[in-house]
Protein backbone atom coordinates (compact mmCIF):
# COMPACT_ATOMS: atom_id res chain seq x y z
CA UNK A 1 0.00 0.00 0.00
CA UNK A 2 1.60 3.51 -0.79
CA UNK A 3 2.47 5.96 2.15
CA UNK A 4 0.07 8.83 -0.01
CA UNK A 5 -3.13 8.28 -1.72
CA UNK A 6 -4.70 11.63 -3.41
CA UNK A 7 -7.65 10.43 -5.26
CA UNK A 8 -9.90 13.10 -7.12
CA UNK A 9 -9.11 15.71 -4.82
CA UNK A 10 -10.62 19.00 -6.07
CA UNK A 11 -10.27 22.79 -4.33
CA UNK A 12 -12.12 25.42 -5.40
CA UNK A 13 -12.51 29.01 -4.47
CA UNK A 14 -16.40 29.90 -4.85
CA UNK A 15 -16.99 29.06 -8.74
CA UNK A 16 -13.26 28.79 -9.79
CA UNK A 17 -11.56 25.73 -9.29
CA UNK A 18 -7.69 25.69 -8.87
CA UNK A 19 -6.89 22.20 -8.65
CA UNK A 20 -9.24 19.73 -10.54
CA UNK A 21 -9.76 15.80 -10.20
CA UNK A 22 -6.05 15.78 -9.42
CA UNK A 23 -4.90 11.67 -8.17
CA UNK A 24 -1.32 10.29 -7.43
CA UNK A 25 0.32 8.64 -4.95
CA UNK A 26 3.53 8.34 -3.40
CA UNK A 27 5.15 5.39 -2.01
CA UNK A 28 7.67 4.58 1.21
CA UNK A 29 11.13 6.53 0.58
CA UNK A 30 10.15 7.18 -2.81
CA UNK A 31 10.53 10.72 -4.50
CA UNK A 32 8.22 12.63 -6.24
CA UNK A 33 8.42 16.24 -7.95
CA UNK A 34 5.28 18.19 -8.53
CA UNK A 35 5.98 20.73 -11.55
CA UNK A 36 4.13 23.58 -13.06
CA UNK A 37 4.15 26.96 -13.75
CA UNK A 38 2.60 30.01 -11.42
CA UNK A 39 -1.15 29.29 -10.39
CA UNK A 40 -1.21 25.69 -11.31
CA UNK A 41 -2.22 24.48 -8.20
CA UNK A 42 1.15 23.09 -6.76
CA UNK A 43 1.30 25.39 -3.44
CA UNK A 44 -2.80 24.36 -3.13
CA UNK A 45 -1.89 21.05 -3.32
CA UNK A 46 0.60 21.42 -0.66
CA UNK A 47 -1.61 22.72 1.88
CA UNK A 48 -4.39 20.77 1.29
CA UNK A 49 -2.45 17.42 2.36
CA UNK A 50 -1.72 18.84 5.80
CA UNK A 51 -5.29 20.83 6.18
CA UNK A 52 -3.99 24.27 5.83
CA UNK A 53 -5.83 25.73 3.20
CA UNK A 54 -7.82 28.93 4.34
CA UNK A 55 -11.66 28.32 5.28
CA UNK A 56 -12.74 29.51 1.82
CA UNK A 57 -11.85 26.51 0.31
CA UNK A 58 -13.93 24.14 -0.80
CA UNK A 59 -12.83 21.24 -0.73
CA UNK A 60 -13.62 17.78 -2.38
CA UNK A 61 -11.99 14.03 -2.89
CA UNK A 62 -9.85 11.89 -0.71
CA UNK A 63 -6.39 12.04 0.93
CA UNK A 64 -5.59 8.90 2.41
CA UNK A 65 -1.84 9.14 4.59
CA UNK A 66 -1.40 5.48 5.73
CA UNK A 67 -4.80 4.51 5.64
CA UNK A 68 -6.14 7.46 7.60
CA UNK A 69 -8.34 10.24 5.63
CA UNK A 70 -7.12 13.68 5.90
CA UNK A 71 -10.02 15.49 4.06
CA UNK A 72 -12.30 16.73 6.72
CA UNK A 73 -10.72 15.24 9.73
CA UNK A 74 -10.56 17.03 12.76
CA UNK A 75 -7.48 19.57 13.89
CA UNK A 76 -6.95 16.99 16.80
CA UNK A 77 -6.09 14.27 13.70
CA UNK A 78 -4.37 16.47 11.81
CA UNK A 79 -2.10 17.91 14.47
CA UNK A 80 -0.75 14.15 14.66
CA UNK A 81 0.08 14.15 10.93
CA UNK A 82 1.56 17.87 10.84
CA UNK A 83 5.14 17.65 11.78
CA UNK A 84 5.17 14.74 13.09
CA UNK A 85 4.09 11.83 10.11
CA UNK A 86 4.49 15.09 7.27
CA UNK A 87 7.07 17.82 7.79
CA UNK A 88 6.76 20.97 5.05
CA UNK A 89 9.53 23.17 4.28
CA UNK A 90 7.79 26.16 2.98
CA UNK A 91 9.61 29.05 -0.12
CA UNK A 92 10.46 31.50 2.35
CA UNK A 93 11.54 30.51 5.72
CA UNK A 94 11.51 34.03 6.98
CA UNK A 95 7.43 34.12 6.86
CA UNK A 96 7.19 30.29 7.76
CA UNK A 97 9.48 30.84 11.45
CA UNK A 98 8.00 33.06 14.42
CA UNK A 99 10.10 35.70 14.45
CA UNK A 100 9.38 36.52 18.10
CA UNK A 101 10.91 32.96 18.82
CA UNK A 102 14.53 31.82 19.24
CA UNK A 103 15.11 29.02 16.44
CA UNK A 104 16.12 26.48 19.42
CA UNK A 105 12.35 27.07 21.15
CA UNK A 106 10.47 26.56 17.24
CA UNK A 107 12.45 23.08 17.10
CA UNK A 108 11.67 22.24 21.12
CA UNK A 109 8.07 22.69 20.64
CA UNK A 110 8.06 20.14 17.52
CA UNK A 111 9.58 17.58 20.46
CA UNK A 112 7.83 18.92 23.23
CA UNK A 113 4.02 18.69 21.48
CA UNK A 114 4.70 15.37 20.16
CA UNK A 115 6.14 13.85 23.05
CA UNK A 116 9.39 12.43 21.23
CA UNK A 117 12.21 13.52 23.63
CA UNK A 118 11.89 14.57 27.47
CA UNK A 119 14.09 16.97 30.00
CA UNK A 120 17.67 17.36 28.69
CA UNK A 121 17.46 15.18 25.95
CA UNK A 122 15.08 18.00 23.87
CA UNK A 123 17.51 20.50 23.51
CA UNK A 124 20.54 18.18 22.60
CA UNK A 125 18.40 16.98 19.73
CA UNK A 126 17.32 20.35 18.38
CA UNK A 127 21.14 21.19 18.47
CA UNK A 128 22.25 17.54 17.16
CA UNK A 129 19.86 18.48 13.97
CA UNK A 130 20.96 22.00 13.47
CA UNK A 131 24.48 19.98 13.49
CA UNK A 132 23.34 17.73 11.04
CA UNK A 133 21.60 20.59 8.18
CA UNK A 134 25.38 21.88 7.91
CA UNK A 135 24.70 25.18 10.61
CA UNK A 136 27.86 26.18 11.54
CA UNK A 137 28.56 26.81 15.85
CA UNK A 138 24.75 24.96 16.11
CA UNK A 139 24.66 25.88 20.28
CA UNK A 140 25.03 29.68 19.42
CA UNK A 141 22.57 29.80 16.73
CA UNK A 142 20.31 27.57 18.91
CA UNK A 143 19.64 30.61 20.39
CA UNK A 144 19.32 33.15 17.68
CA UNK A 145 16.47 34.71 16.11
CA UNK A 146 15.15 34.20 12.98
CA UNK A 147 16.40 37.55 11.59
CA UNK A 148 19.70 37.31 12.91
CA UNK A 149 20.18 34.15 10.34
CA UNK A 150 21.23 34.73 6.49
CA UNK A 151 18.60 33.28 4.04
CA UNK A 152 20.19 29.66 3.72
CA UNK A 153 20.89 29.79 7.15
CA UNK A 154 17.18 29.91 7.86
CA UNK A 155 16.22 27.84 4.74
CA UNK A 156 18.58 25.20 6.66
CA UNK A 157 16.53 25.86 10.24
CA UNK A 158 13.33 24.97 8.08
CA UNK A 159 14.95 21.84 7.31
CA UNK A 160 15.38 21.27 10.34
CA UNK A 161 11.92 22.07 12.23
CA UNK A 162 11.14 19.28 8.67
CA UNK A 163 12.76 16.62 9.76
CA UNK A 164 13.36 16.36 13.26
CA UNK A 165 10.56 14.34 13.62
CA UNK A 166 11.71 11.62 11.32
CA UNK A 167 8.21 12.28 9.49
CA UNK A 168 7.49 9.56 6.72
CA UNK A 169 6.56 12.14 4.24
CA UNK A 170 8.64 15.67 3.53
CA UNK A 171 7.05 18.20 1.59
CA UNK A 172 9.27 20.68 -0.19
CA UNK A 173 7.47 24.01 -1.70
CA UNK A 174 9.69 25.57 -3.86
CA UNK A 175 12.31 25.13 -1.19
CA UNK A 176 15.04 26.49 -2.96
CA UNK A 177 13.67 29.52 -5.38
CA UNK A 178 14.20 32.69 -3.08
CA UNK A 179 18.20 31.24 -2.75
CA UNK A 180 21.34 31.66 -4.36
CA UNK A 181 22.67 28.85 -6.79
CA UNK A 182 24.86 27.83 -4.32
CA UNK A 183 23.18 27.52 -1.28
CA UNK A 184 20.82 25.73 -3.46
CA UNK A 185 23.17 23.34 -4.30
CA UNK A 186 24.26 23.00 -0.86
CA UNK A 187 20.32 22.60 0.55
CA UNK A 188 19.65 19.98 -2.13
CA UNK A 189 22.59 17.99 -1.09
CA UNK A 190 21.77 17.80 2.18
CA UNK A 191 17.94 17.21 1.44
CA UNK A 192 19.30 13.61 -0.43
CA UNK A 193 21.93 13.06 2.60
CA UNK A 194 19.35 13.28 5.58
CA UNK A 195 16.17 12.08 4.74
CA UNK A 196 17.45 8.78 5.11
CA UNK A 197 13.81 6.81 4.06
CA UNK A 198 11.64 9.94 4.45
CA UNK A 199 9.40 9.92 1.09
CA UNK A 200 9.87 12.91 -0.75
CA UNK A 201 7.24 15.67 -2.65
CA UNK A 202 9.23 18.30 -4.29
CA UNK A 203 7.09 20.84 -5.65
CA UNK A 204 8.46 22.96 -7.67
CA UNK A 205 9.25 25.22 -11.12
CA UNK A 206 12.59 24.43 -11.57
CA UNK A 207 13.08 21.07 -13.69
CA UNK A 208 16.78 21.37 -13.35
CA UNK A 209 16.01 20.68 -9.62
CA UNK A 210 13.80 17.83 -10.98
CA UNK A 211 16.09 16.10 -12.67
CA UNK A 212 18.54 15.75 -10.58
CA UNK A 213 16.45 14.48 -7.39
CA UNK A 214 13.01 13.20 -8.41
CA UNK A 215 12.67 9.79 -9.14
CA UNK A 216 8.80 10.48 -10.84
CA UNK A 217 7.28 13.71 -11.38
CA UNK A 218 3.81 14.52 -12.15
CA UNK A 219 3.17 18.20 -14.35
CA UNK A 220 0.01 20.30 -13.41
CA UNK A 221 -1.28 22.32 -16.21
CA UNK A 222 -4.16 24.95 -14.35
CA UNK A 223 -4.96 22.81 -11.28
CA UNK A 224 -5.23 19.35 -13.63
CA UNK A 225 -2.81 16.74 -13.79
CA UNK A 226 -1.68 16.63 -17.53
CA UNK A 227 1.31 14.31 -17.35
CA UNK A 228 2.63 11.79 -15.23
CA UNK A 229 5.50 9.04 -15.26
CA UNK A 230 9.28 8.21 -14.61
CA UNK A 231 11.33 11.38 -14.78
CA UNK A 232 13.53 9.95 -17.55
CA UNK A 233 10.72 8.70 -19.43
CA UNK A 234 8.78 12.29 -19.73
CA UNK A 235 12.24 13.73 -20.13
CA UNK A 236 13.13 11.81 -22.63
CA UNK A 237 9.64 11.38 -24.29
CA UNK A 238 6.78 13.88 -22.68
CA UNK A 239 3.41 12.81 -22.94
CA UNK A 240 1.58 16.14 -22.92
CA UNK A 241 2.33 19.07 -24.98
CA UNK A 242 2.19 21.54 -21.38
CA UNK A 243 5.36 19.13 -19.94
CA UNK A 244 7.37 20.06 -23.90
CA UNK A 245 6.29 23.56 -23.45
CA UNK A 246 7.79 23.17 -19.45
CA UNK A 247 11.16 21.66 -20.95
CA UNK A 248 11.80 23.42 -23.99
CA UNK A 249 11.41 27.03 -21.86
CA UNK A 250 14.08 25.50 -19.38
CA UNK A 251 17.87 27.68 -19.92
CA UNK A 252 20.39 25.34 -20.12
CA UNK A 253 24.15 26.40 -19.19
CA UNK A 254 25.13 22.73 -21.04
CA UNK A 255 24.00 24.50 -23.98
CA UNK A 256 25.67 27.19 -25.93
CA UNK A 257 23.86 30.73 -27.15
CA UNK A 258 23.83 31.60 -30.60
CA UNK A 259 24.16 35.31 -30.08
CA UNK A 260 25.02 37.89 -33.11
CA UNK A 261 28.28 39.66 -31.99
CA UNK A 262 27.67 43.26 -30.63
CA UNK A 263 29.89 45.51 -32.82
CA UNK A 264 28.64 48.56 -31.83
CA UNK A 265 29.84 52.21 -30.58
CA UNK A 266 31.10 52.42 -26.77
CA UNK A 267 28.18 53.96 -24.69
CA UNK A 268 28.81 53.42 -21.47
CA UNK A 269 31.95 53.48 -19.45
CA UNK A 270 32.55 52.57 -15.66
CA UNK A 271 35.28 53.32 -14.58
CA UNK A 272 36.84 51.99 -10.79
CA UNK A 273 33.34 52.77 -9.10
CA UNK A 274 33.23 52.47 -5.05
CA UNK A 275 29.81 52.32 -2.94
CA UNK A 276 29.99 52.51 0.54
CA UNK A 277 27.22 52.47 2.83
CA UNK A 278 27.26 53.90 6.61
CA UNK A 279 26.81 50.45 9.26
CA UNK A 280 27.05 50.69 12.90
CA UNK A 281 28.02 54.13 14.63
CA UNK A 282 31.37 55.25 12.76
CA UNK A 283 31.41 51.81 10.88
CA UNK A 284 31.61 51.79 7.08
CA UNK A 285 30.43 48.84 4.49
CA UNK A 286 31.86 48.95 1.47
CA UNK A 287 29.74 47.37 -0.77
CA UNK A 288 31.60 47.52 -4.16
CA UNK A 289 35.08 48.15 -4.82
CA UNK A 290 36.88 49.87 -7.79
CA UNK A 291 34.99 47.82 -9.99
CA UNK A 292 35.15 49.12 -13.93
CA UNK A 293 33.06 48.40 -16.47
CA UNK A 294 32.63 49.17 -20.36
CA UNK A 295 29.27 48.47 -22.55
CA UNK A 296 28.50 48.57 -26.60
CA UNK A 297 25.33 49.74 -28.35
CA UNK A 298 23.58 46.17 -28.54
CA UNK A 299 25.64 44.22 -26.38
CA UNK A 300 24.82 42.91 -23.27
CA UNK A 301 26.73 42.28 -20.47
CA UNK A 302 25.89 40.39 -17.45
CA UNK A 303 26.46 41.20 -13.81
CA UNK A 304 26.48 37.55 -11.50
CA UNK A 305 27.51 36.54 -7.77
CA UNK A 306 26.14 35.48 -4.81
CA UNK A 307 23.87 37.98 -2.69
CA UNK A 308 25.50 40.82 -1.44
CA UNK A 309 28.13 40.29 -3.92
CA UNK A 310 27.57 44.35 -5.09
CA UNK A 311 25.22 44.00 -8.06
CA UNK A 312 22.52 45.87 -7.55
CA UNK A 313 24.99 48.59 -5.68
CA UNK A 314 26.73 48.58 -8.39
CA UNK A 315 24.07 49.72 -11.14
CA UNK A 316 22.33 51.70 -8.56
CA UNK A 317 25.57 53.82 -8.05
CA UNK A 318 25.90 54.64 -12.31
CA UNK A 319 22.10 55.13 -12.32
CA UNK A 320 22.28 57.83 -9.28
CA UNK A 321 20.51 55.88 -7.04
CA UNK A 322 22.77 55.77 -4.43
CA UNK A 323 26.28 57.80 -4.42
CA UNK A 324 28.99 56.39 -5.36
CA UNK A 325 32.00 56.73 -2.91
CA UNK A 326 34.53 57.37 -5.68
CA UNK A 327 34.95 56.51 -9.89
CA UNK A 328 32.78 57.78 -12.68
CA UNK A 329 30.63 56.99 -15.17
CA UNK A 330 29.99 57.79 -18.68
CA UNK A 331 27.50 57.98 -20.71
CA UNK A 332 27.81 59.03 -24.68
CA UNK A 333 30.72 61.08 -23.63
CA UNK A 334 29.25 63.03 -20.87
CA UNK A 335 29.74 62.18 -17.39
CA UNK A 336 26.82 60.63 -14.74
CA UNK A 337 27.34 63.01 -11.66
CA UNK A 338 25.56 63.40 -9.04
CA UNK A 339 21.69 61.60 -7.64
CA UNK A 340 19.05 60.77 -10.08
CA UNK A 341 16.86 63.60 -9.84
CA UNK A 342 20.29 65.97 -10.77
CA UNK A 343 20.65 64.52 -13.98
CA UNK A 344 19.37 65.86 -17.18
CA UNK A 345 16.53 64.63 -18.96
CA UNK A 346 18.07 63.26 -21.45
CA UNK A 347 20.01 61.16 -19.10
CA UNK A 348 17.23 59.87 -17.32
CA UNK A 349 14.98 58.88 -20.65
CA UNK A 350 18.37 57.04 -22.00
CA UNK A 351 19.07 54.73 -18.72
CA UNK A 352 16.12 53.19 -17.91
CA UNK A 353 16.23 50.11 -14.65
CA UNK A 354 13.52 47.28 -14.54
CA UNK A 355 13.20 45.93 -10.72
CA UNK A 356 13.56 42.31 -9.46
CA UNK A 357 9.98 43.02 -7.93
CA UNK A 358 7.24 44.18 -9.82
CA UNK A 359 4.41 44.30 -7.87
CA UNK A 360 6.66 46.39 -5.24
CA UNK A 361 7.59 48.48 -8.07
CA UNK A 362 4.26 49.40 -9.77
CA UNK A 363 2.28 51.92 -7.71
CA UNK A 364 -0.85 49.98 -6.47
CA UNK A 365 -3.45 53.04 -7.01
CA UNK A 366 -2.07 53.73 -10.74
CA UNK A 367 -3.85 52.07 -13.42
CA UNK A 368 -1.58 49.87 -16.26
CA UNK A 369 -2.16 52.79 -18.51
CA UNK A 370 -1.12 55.31 -16.38
CA UNK A 371 1.51 53.55 -15.04
CA UNK A 372 3.32 53.06 -18.42
CA UNK A 373 2.21 57.14 -19.59
CA UNK A 374 3.69 58.45 -16.38
CA UNK A 375 7.43 58.53 -17.88
CA UNK A 376 5.82 60.67 -21.36
CA UNK A 377 3.99 63.00 -19.24
CA UNK A 378 7.95 64.31 -18.10
CA UNK A 379 9.28 63.66 -21.32
CA UNK A 380 7.26 63.98 -23.85
CA UNK A 381 4.39 66.70 -22.54
CA UNK A 382 3.89 67.69 -25.27
CA UNK A 383 1.99 64.47 -27.05
CA UNK A 384 -1.90 64.62 -27.55
CA UNK A 385 -3.95 62.49 -25.37
CA UNK A 386 -4.23 59.70 -28.06
CA UNK A 387 -0.73 59.96 -29.08
CA UNK A 388 0.45 59.19 -25.34
CA UNK A 389 -2.41 56.41 -25.46
CA UNK A 390 -1.13 54.89 -29.28
CA UNK A 391 2.24 55.07 -27.26
CA UNK A 392 1.12 52.93 -24.57
CA UNK A 393 -0.43 50.67 -26.27
CA UNK A 394 2.42 50.25 -28.56
CA UNK A 395 4.85 49.37 -25.94
CA UNK A 396 2.16 46.82 -24.03
CA UNK A 397 1.78 45.45 -27.70
CA UNK A 398 5.69 45.28 -27.31
CA UNK A 399 5.84 42.79 -24.46
CA UNK A 400 3.03 41.20 -25.16
CA UNK A 401 0.08 42.57 -23.47
CA UNK A 402 -2.88 44.04 -25.44
CA UNK A 403 -5.38 46.93 -24.56
CA UNK A 404 -7.64 45.16 -22.18
CA UNK A 405 -5.06 45.70 -19.36
CA UNK A 406 -5.01 49.27 -19.65
CA UNK A 407 -7.42 49.02 -16.53
CA UNK A 408 -6.19 47.17 -14.52
CA UNK A 409 -4.10 47.70 -11.58
CA UNK A 410 -1.39 45.77 -10.57
CA UNK A 411 -2.91 43.77 -7.94
CA UNK A 412 -5.30 42.30 -10.67
CA UNK A 413 -2.26 41.32 -12.88
CA UNK A 414 0.04 37.80 -12.20
CA UNK A 415 3.70 38.16 -11.40
CA UNK A 416 4.42 37.42 -15.15
CA UNK A 417 2.02 40.37 -16.55
CA UNK A 418 3.39 42.77 -13.87
CA UNK A 419 6.65 42.10 -14.76
CA UNK A 420 5.68 42.73 -18.51
CA UNK A 421 4.10 45.57 -17.79
CA UNK A 422 7.60 46.90 -15.70
CA UNK A 423 9.16 46.46 -18.76
CA UNK A 424 7.12 48.55 -21.39
CA UNK A 425 7.15 51.13 -19.01
CA UNK A 426 11.12 51.30 -19.27
CA UNK A 427 10.96 50.99 -23.32
CA UNK A 428 8.26 53.22 -23.61
CA UNK A 429 10.69 55.78 -24.27
CA UNK A 430 12.85 54.06 -26.16
CA UNK A 431 15.88 54.02 -24.02
CA UNK A 432 19.83 53.53 -25.07
CA UNK A 433 20.38 51.48 -22.21
CA UNK A 434 18.48 49.14 -20.42
CA UNK A 435 19.33 48.01 -16.62
CA UNK A 436 17.68 44.40 -15.62
CA UNK A 437 17.70 44.03 -11.43
CA UNK A 438 17.24 40.11 -11.98
CA UNK A 439 14.23 40.95 -13.79
CA UNK A 440 13.13 37.40 -14.76
CA UNK A 441 14.48 35.80 -11.55
CA UNK A 442 10.68 35.22 -10.12
CA UNK A 443 9.24 34.42 -13.54
CA UNK A 444 7.76 31.21 -14.66
CA UNK A 445 9.88 29.29 -17.36
CA UNK A 446 7.28 30.03 -20.17
CA UNK A 447 7.36 33.51 -19.27
CA UNK A 448 11.03 34.06 -18.87
CA UNK A 449 11.43 32.87 -22.75
CA UNK A 450 9.24 34.75 -23.47
CA UNK A 451 10.55 37.99 -22.08
CA UNK A 452 14.11 36.96 -22.63
CA UNK A 453 12.99 36.75 -26.44
CA UNK A 454 11.45 40.21 -26.24
CA UNK A 455 14.55 42.02 -24.98
CA UNK A 456 16.71 40.27 -27.64
CA UNK A 457 14.34 41.53 -30.60
CA UNK A 458 14.23 44.94 -28.76
CA UNK A 459 17.58 44.94 -29.11
CA UNK A 460 17.92 43.59 -32.71
CA UNK A 461 15.77 46.40 -33.86
CA UNK A 462 17.14 49.62 -31.70
CA UNK A 463 20.70 48.63 -30.88
CA UNK A 464 19.93 48.82 -27.07
CA UNK A 465 22.63 48.23 -24.49
CA UNK A 466 21.90 45.81 -21.48
CA UNK A 467 23.50 44.79 -18.35
CA UNK A 468 21.57 42.16 -16.73
CA UNK A 469 21.95 41.22 -13.36
CA UNK A 470 21.13 38.11 -12.65
CA UNK A 471 22.18 35.31 -9.87
CA UNK A 472 20.89 32.50 -13.01
CA UNK A 473 24.23 31.55 -14.99
CA UNK A 474 21.81 29.38 -17.26
CA UNK A 475 19.84 32.15 -18.09
CA UNK A 476 22.88 34.46 -18.26
CA UNK A 477 24.31 32.17 -20.73
CA UNK A 478 21.66 32.59 -23.25
CA UNK A 479 21.32 36.35 -23.23
CA UNK A 480 24.80 37.73 -22.53
CA UNK A 481 27.83 38.66 -24.48
CA UNK A 482 29.75 39.22 -21.81
CA UNK A 483 29.98 38.43 -18.22
CA UNK A 484 31.35 40.27 -14.71
CA UNK A 485 31.52 37.95 -12.16
CA UNK A 486 31.31 40.39 -8.74
CA UNK A 487 32.01 38.33 -5.21
CA UNK A 488 32.05 40.80 -2.03
CA UNK A 489 31.70 43.54 -4.24
CA UNK A 490 35.11 43.23 -6.03
CA UNK A 491 35.61 42.05 -9.83
CA UNK A 492 36.89 38.63 -10.06
CA UNK A 493 36.39 38.17 -13.69
CA UNK A 494 35.31 39.55 -16.83
CA UNK A 495 35.43 38.02 -19.90
CA UNK A 496 33.04 36.85 -23.42
CA UNK A 497 30.60 34.21 -22.99
CA UNK A 498 31.70 31.10 -24.99
CA UNK A 499 35.68 32.16 -23.05
CA UNK A 500 33.48 31.69 -19.91
CA UNK A 501 31.11 28.90 -19.72
CA UNK A 502 33.94 26.58 -21.26
CA UNK A 503 37.15 27.62 -19.62
CA UNK A 504 36.55 29.85 -16.61
CA UNK A 505 39.45 31.39 -15.19
CA UNK A 506 38.50 31.44 -11.85
CA UNK A 507 37.42 29.49 -8.94
CA UNK A 508 34.55 30.94 -8.22
CA UNK A 509 32.97 30.98 -11.63
CA UNK A 510 34.01 27.87 -12.14
CA UNK A 511 31.96 26.75 -8.75
CA UNK A 512 29.16 29.07 -9.92
CA UNK A 513 28.66 27.30 -13.04
CA UNK A 514 28.94 24.03 -11.41
CA UNK A 515 26.41 24.63 -9.11
CA UNK A 516 23.68 25.33 -11.40
CA UNK A 517 21.40 22.09 -12.15
CA UNK A 518 20.46 20.75 -15.42
CA UNK A 519 17.82 20.03 -16.87
CA UNK A 520 18.44 16.33 -17.93
CA UNK A 521 17.72 13.60 -15.65
CA UNK A 522 20.51 11.57 -17.41
CA UNK A 523 23.38 13.78 -15.58
CA UNK A 524 23.82 13.14 -12.52
CA UNK A 525 24.22 16.72 -9.91
CA UNK A 526 27.11 17.95 -8.99
CA UNK A 527 28.06 17.94 -5.27
CA UNK A 528 28.10 21.83 -4.10
CA UNK A 529 30.78 23.36 -5.21
CA UNK A 530 30.94 25.70 -2.06
CA UNK A 531 30.51 25.55 1.46
CA UNK A 532 29.55 27.78 4.32
CA UNK A 533 28.40 31.46 3.66
CA UNK A 534 30.05 34.43 2.49
CA UNK A 535 31.45 36.05 4.53
CA UNK A 536 30.51 39.59 6.06
CA UNK A 537 31.04 42.54 4.50
CA UNK A 538 31.76 44.21 7.92
CA UNK A 539 34.71 41.84 8.20
CA UNK A 540 36.56 41.04 4.68
CA UNK A 541 38.78 37.86 4.92
CA UNK A 542 42.42 39.41 4.63
CA UNK A 543 44.54 38.58 0.90
CA UNK A 544 41.59 37.39 -1.45
CA UNK A 545 38.41 37.44 -0.13
CA UNK A 546 37.83 34.22 -1.75
CA UNK A 547 39.81 32.11 -0.05
CA UNK A 548 38.28 30.71 2.77
CA UNK A 549 36.32 28.91 0.25
CA UNK A 550 38.49 28.01 -2.46
CA UNK A 551 39.99 24.82 -3.06
CA UNK A 552 43.32 26.00 -4.57
CA UNK A 553 43.77 28.02 -2.09
CA UNK A 554 47.59 29.22 -1.55
CA UNK A 555 49.45 31.24 1.11
CA UNK A 556 49.46 33.88 -1.12
CA UNK A 557 46.52 33.94 -1.63
CA UNK A 558 45.86 34.70 2.29
CA UNK A 559 47.85 37.80 2.64
CA UNK A 560 47.87 39.61 -0.67
CA UNK A 561 44.92 40.78 -2.54
CA UNK A 562 45.41 39.53 -5.92
CA UNK A 563 45.72 42.27 -8.72
CA UNK A 564 43.05 42.32 -12.02
CA UNK A 565 44.87 41.33 -14.87
CA UNK A 566 44.59 40.08 -18.41
CA UNK A 567 44.57 36.29 -19.34
CA UNK A 568 43.68 35.26 -22.82
CA UNK A 569 41.46 37.64 -23.65
CA UNK A 570 39.83 37.95 -19.94
CA UNK A 571 40.17 40.03 -17.12
CA UNK A 572 40.60 38.28 -13.81
CA UNK A 573 41.66 38.59 -9.88
CA UNK A 574 43.56 35.07 -8.87
CA UNK A 575 47.00 34.39 -8.11
CA UNK A 576 46.40 30.54 -9.34
CA UNK A 577 44.72 31.46 -12.66
CA UNK A 578 47.32 30.64 -15.18
CA UNK A 579 48.34 27.89 -12.90
CA UNK A 580 45.18 25.60 -12.50
CA UNK A 581 42.59 24.42 -15.91
CA UNK A 582 39.08 24.81 -14.78
CA UNK A 583 37.99 23.86 -18.40
CA UNK A 584 34.56 22.28 -18.27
Amino acid sequence: MSLLNVKDLSIRYQQTAVVDALSFSIDRGESVGLVGESGSGKSQTALALLGLLPRQASVSGSIRFDGTELVAASEEALDRVRARRIGIVFQDPMQALNPYLRIGRQLREILVRHKLARGAEIDERVIEMLVRVGLSDARRQFHAYPHQLSGGMRQRVMLASALIAEPDLLIGDEPTTALDVTVQAQILELLEEIRDNTALLLITHDLGVVAGHCERMLVLEKGRLVDVGATTSLFASPGHAHTRLLLDAAPRIDRASALPQATGASILGIEAVSVSYKAFGNEQLRAVHDVSLSLRSGETVAVVGESGSGKSSFVRAVLGLVPMLSGRAVYAGAPLEGPVERRVKAQRRDLQLIFQDPVSALNPQMRVQSIVAESLLVHEPGLSSQARLEKVVEALGQVGLGDEYLGRYPHELSGGQAQRVAIARALVLGPKVLICDEAVAALDGSVRKQVLALLRKAQEDTGLAIIFISHDLAVVRAISHRVAVLYMGRLVELSDNAPLFSRPRHPYTRALIDAVPVPNPVVAPKKAPLRGEVPSLLDPPSGCVFHPRCSYVKEICKSMLPATRDLQGARVACHCADEIDLSL
